[in-house]
This record gives structure tokens, C-alpha cells and sequence, in this order.
């Protein structure tokens, strides 16, 4: 529950997260592909996108289906009417000297979606409304903006379509808004609507004050991590000028990300300062005959697909909210558990696999499911120790090989308990100190010959053995 009253000093945050629809075949108004990624500057433009006199625009019914697809999937009440606009401001990245965008009539409104707060618990935040508009151009600047002595203009993205997820201030910290990112990216990727690895397929646009204080807002975000890094800058500069005396001026700030800095753009415009007015050349759009259609066709979301592994397969909720926060780590899971015992499946992959990907920055892509299947089936059937497992899926992750060839050559066959009585032997006569403290009740002291007995079996020894065998040597429980 968010605090009814803030206190000063209280962070208060909202996103506009702008989400490119780049699966769609063509840009929002015009037949231009908008899979210009890879292509030569302004090489995918038309003069529809372009902005050229007489040039007329003709609404793109994929971009509809897809807003409406992520506004039902945020839980968002769909508008019987919706309505494009003309956002009027001249900007080096608008041919055209407005944008095409929607203002008071948008495709959705008052949704929600459910995030981890900062304090723990499960928070709930607004959607305040989802609409759709075209994409500017692309700037590129020569060396840092407020210095840079030329910008370039790509044209390339101009008129792609764009979805704009607008949040009421209810994110209370930067931690708090890059968990409420990754849910929401989770839900986008759920519904195929756009490919997070392209260059400016997500851009989220912060708006932040101090309780009681003024707004400042931070444009053009293109990060996870740097949103968190730019609101924990922000804070601290805002929180440094009230500490002075200085008062904090409402205005539009840049976040350089090689600087970890805000920069001063503009003062912050309003909304009349846009002068909206209906586009002409587009006619009012209803889309509430579509919306059954379009809720039947949404594909099993991350939060309906978490109770299911939790009631299908028996596992844990913290297991289960893991292996859904990514639809391709999901997909992962489903396929092991579909061969091994599913808990053992979502141990390995949740607290082992993930974990040793995210060292290394990589995607659940680099390792395939039937390596995960292989060393589970080896690992079940007692040949190899669970530290072993883990060297082989390192071995695999930094370079590459089969489990099965892995294991033979780095030896990782368990031993006999034959081999285990000799190492426990040895470890005894060689730590008469441990082994008095053992038989005193000292766990530590177990713990360190145990140690001892995986080390001269270079970590094939069956823990449970070992505990057993040095229990029954030492006479101690």
C-alpha cells in the first residue's frame, strides 16, 4: 500500500516507457519497413515519414492490435473512443513540426500491474493511461550533447510505431522503478510485440521529485540499469540543492550513461505549450467490437503462467516467479521438466543455471536444454557429486563441449566408498586436533575434516557418505 501522507524528503517517481512495435511488418502510417537496424542512414523513409507536403497518413492496424494486446495485459480499461492528435513543438527530429500522437483519447486507461516495493511486499502500480504515437527521427551527436559541435539525423526511425505507457507517481524508489521495468518488459516479450535486443526498442522517459518539491524530468533512457543509475543521480542532486538552499528548477534533463550524470536540456514544457489539436487527416477510431477477438488471441501471461508451474509441477513460488520473469527461460524449464523430476529441474535451473548466466551476462540462449537434461539424468543417477554438476555446466558456459565428454575428461566420475574410507583415514590421522574437537561436539570441527576428505578426492566423494563414514570413525553424532 502506498503511504497515504509523504514525508519530506519522500522520493516520488513516474514512468513513460516508450515501447517500439518493431515485430510489426511496416512503420505506424506508412509501408516503410521499420527493421532498419542494420540498414544505411535514412535508407527506410518515405514521404509519408518524411513529412512531406500532400503526403497523408494511413493508420497501421497491427500497431492497433498490438496496444491493445499490451493494454489488456496491464489490466487497462480500453476506450470505446479513441482519437490521434498533432503534438505541435519543432525539434531537429521532426520532419514534419509535430508529431502524430494521441492526448485525451487513448487506447486505454487505469491499469495496473503488481511489482516487488522496496520495502518488501507486492506493490501495485497505476497505469494512468497506454497510447500510441510515431517515433522521431534519430539524433546522433558529435561527442557529449551539451558540447557536441554537430548532430546527425537518421530517418530511419522516423514513423515507427510506438506504444507510450504512462505510470501515476507511484514508485517510491530507483530500485523500485527498474523492477517495475523488468515486469513490464517480461509482459511485452510474453506478447511478442517487440524485440527488447534492438537499439532504442525501449526508452523510458523519468519524471522525479522530492516530496513537496518540484518535478524534474530525465528524457531518453535507454537502459534498465541506467533508469536506476539516472534516478539515483537524480536524487542526490535534488536532495544536494534543497540541503543548500538552491531552488530546484522544473525542467528537461539528459542522462549521459558513459557520465552517470543529468544534464540540463530545457525548461520543462507544458501541456499547452503543445497545442494539440485532432490530426485532420485521420478519422476517430473504435475498437471495442475487436476487444473479445483480441483478449482470446493474448498468449498465457507471466503471472497466470507462475500459479500454473506452482499447481502443475509442484514447485515453489520463489521458483516458479523465477523461471517466468523470462519467457525463453520458462520455455527452458518446461522442456527439462518435461524428461527430470520438475522440483529438481527448477532447483537446478532457478538457483545454479540462472545464477552462473548472470555472472557471466548471458541469456538463457547460450546454454541448450539437452546439456541440462544430460547432467541432471547423470547427476540422478549418482555418478557424479552435485559440485560436480556445477563444474560441468561452468565448463560448458566458458567453453563449450558435451556433459558427458566434460565429465570424462576432467575426471568427475564419483568415486568408490572404498577410495572415501581411505580419504577419511588419512584426513583423521593427519588433523588430530579437529578430530578431539569433534568428538567435544564441535560441529566446525566435523565441517573442516569433511573438507578435508573432498579435497583428496578432488570433490568426488558423496558428501553423504563422507558424513556418514567420519561419524561412525569418530563416534560422534
Amino acid at each position: 500500500m502506498l503511504k497515504s501522507r509523504k514525508e519530506p524528503g519522500d522520493v516520488i517517481i513516474g514512468l513513460e516507457v516508450h515501447v517500439q512495435l518493431n515485430k510489426l511488418n511496416s512503420k505506424l502510417f506508412c509501408g516503410c519497413s521499420p527493421k532498419y537496424h542494420d540498414a544505411e542512414p535514412n535508407t527506410h523513409t518515405c514521404p509519408v515519414c518524411l513529412g512531406l507536403p500532400g503526403a497523408l497518413p494511413v493508420l497501421n492496424e497491427g500497431a492497433v492490435v498490438d496496444a491493445v494486446k499490451v493494454a489488456l495485459a496491464l489490466n487497462c480499461k480500453i476506450e470505446e473512443r479513441t482519437l490521434f492528435y498533432r503534438k505541435n513543438y519543432y525539434y531537429l527530429d521532426l520532419p514534419k513540426g509535430f508529431q502524430i500522437s494521441q492526448y485525451d483519447y487513448p487506447i486505454a486507461i487505469d491499469g495496473k500491474i503488481s511489482v516487488n516495493g522496496t520495502g518488501g511486499g507486492e506493490r501495485h502500480i497505476r497505469i494512468r493511461r497506454v497510447h500510441i504515437e510515431e517515433d522521431p527521427a534519430r539524433l546522433v551527436h558529435k561527442g557529449p550533447i551539451e558540447c557536441s559541435r554537430y548532430s546527425l539525423i537518421d530517418y530511419n526511425r522516423s514513423g515507427v510505431a510506438l506504444i507510450e505507457v504512462v505510470t501515476e507517481p507511484d514508485l517510491r524508489s530507483p530500485k523500485e522503478a527498474r523492477e517495475f521495468l523488468n515486469v513490464l518488459r517480461n509482459i511485452l516479450e510474453y506478447l511478442d510485440v517487440f524485440d527488447e535486443s534492438l537499439e532504442g526498442a525501449l526508452r523510458v522517459d523519468a519524471n522525479i521529485s522530492l516530496a513537496g518539491g518540484t518535478r524534474t524530468e530525465v528524457k531518453n533512457i535507454s537502459s534498465y540499469r541506467g533508469v536506476e543509475k539516472a534516478l539515483l543521480f537524480e536524487i542526490v542532486r535534488q536532495k544536494n540543492l534543497v540541503r543548500r538552499g538552491i531552488k530546484i528548477t522544473q525542467e528537461t534533463r539528459h542522462y549521459d550513461e558513459k557520465r552517470g550524470v543529468t544534464i540540463s536540456l530545457r525548461t520543462k514544457e507544458e501541456e499547452q505549450d503543445y497545442r494539440y489539436f485532432p490530426e485532420p487527416d485521420l478519422v476517430p477510431l473504435g475498437v471495442c467490437n475487436r476487444i473479445d477477438d483480441i483478449r482470446e488471441s493474448l498468449p498465457e501471461l507471466p503471472d497466470t503462467k507462475r500459479q500454473r508451474f506452482v499447481q502443475q509441477y509442484g514447485i515453489s513460488e520463489y521458483h516458479a516467479k523465477v523461471l517466468t520473469s523470462e519467457l525463453r527461460l520458462s520455455n527452458f524449464f518446461e522442456t527439462v521438466a518435461s524428461e527430470i523430476d520438475p522440483i529438481l529441474s527448477a532447483t537446478w535451473i532457478a538457483d545454479v543455471l540462472k545464477g552462473e548466466l548472470n555472472y557471466r551476462g548471458l541469456g538463457i540462449s547460450a546454454f541448450p536444454p539437452k546439456h541440462m537434461i544430460q547432467i541432471l539424468q547423470i547427476l540422478r543417477g549418482k555418478n557424479i557429486t552435485e559440485k560436480s554438476a556445477v563444474q560441468v555446466i561452468r565448463t560448458i558456459l566458458d567453453r563449450g563441449g558435451e556433459p558427458a565428454d566434460i565429465i570424462k575428461q576432467k575426471g568427475l566420475i564419483k568415486v568408490e566408498e572404498s577410495t572415501i574410507a581411505k580419504a577419511v583415514a588419512e584426513a583423521i590421522k593427519e588433523n588430530p586436533a579437529a578430530v578431539q574437537d569433534c568428538r567435544n561436539g564441535k560441529n566446525e570441527a566435523l565441517h573442516f575434516l569433511m573438507g578435508q576428505v573432498m579435497k583428496k578426492t578432488h570433490g568426488r566423494a558423496d558428501p553423504n557418505i563422507v558424513n556418514k563414514l567420519l561419524k561412525e570413525k569418530l563416534q560422534c553424532t
